[in-house]
């Protein structure tokens, strides 16, 4: 199961998933941007049992409840392991230019080609995949069994992450983009971390 939730920033809106195990009641949150509140007042009402934070990469607008809800829900979170400068450096993840700059320190790392697996239930897993270009940390996280993946900013709905950003680099998206994602099977869902969801099917389709 999926549950999509927006939390509003004071700039913008982003996706954060949460993808829980029915059977258990454990899962993961994806990219917790905002209002941690929120998101820790949806936990405790379904009584879930969240075992990690992931994030697909480290902009100010994917990890603004991440300390709040690692803390408070005793977890770790983890990132690409390009994404240390992101995390720790406010001109990096943007975040420099709101009123609260942030800065994580406490990140555990991921590779290209890692397997996050659900302790509660070891059927469901996650297959780390890199994907550089709207920073140098991107990442997407692939569930081959259930023909899904949160795709972060690397590709949205009939379009892309932009490239201007610190570590940004267009050709390297593109890259990404055609050869880690649109070369998944046709049927697999992506979660982005704006908009709604789309497919490689019809990115395959639409893609330009």
């Amino acid at each position: 199961m999926i549950l999509k939730t927006i939390p509003v920033t004071q700039y913008l809106t982003t996706n954060t998933y949460f993808y829980i195990d029915e059977k258990s009641g454990h899962g993961w949150i994806v990219d917790p941007a905002a209002e941690a509140d929120k998101l820790l007042q949806i936990i405790s009402e379904n009584a879930w049992q969240i075992e990690k934070i992931l994030l697909t990469h480290g902009h100010f607008d994917h990890i603004g409840a991440v300390l709040t809800i690692s803390d408070t829900l005793q977890i770790p979170y983890f990132i690409h392991h390009n994404g240390n400068q992101y995390l720790t450096n406010p001109q990096f993840n943007l975040s420099a230019m709101t009123p609260e700059p942030i800065i994580l320190k406490q990140a555990q790392y991921l590779k290209d080609n890692d397997i996050i697996t659900l302790s509660a239930n070891p059927e469901i897993c996650l297959q780390v995949i890199s994907t550089p270009g709207h920073t140098l940390d991107g990442a997407i996280y692939y569930d081959k069994s259930n023909s899904l993946a949160f795709v972060g900013d690397t590709i949205f709905k009939d379009s892309y992450g932009a490239t201007h950003f610190p570590g940004g680099n267009f050709a390297q998206l593109m890259s990404s983009i055609k050869n880690k994602i649109l070369t998944l099977p046709e049927e697999t869902l992506l979660y982005p971390g704006h908009e709604a969801a789309t497919s490689v099917k019809h990115e395959k389709n639409n893609f330009k």
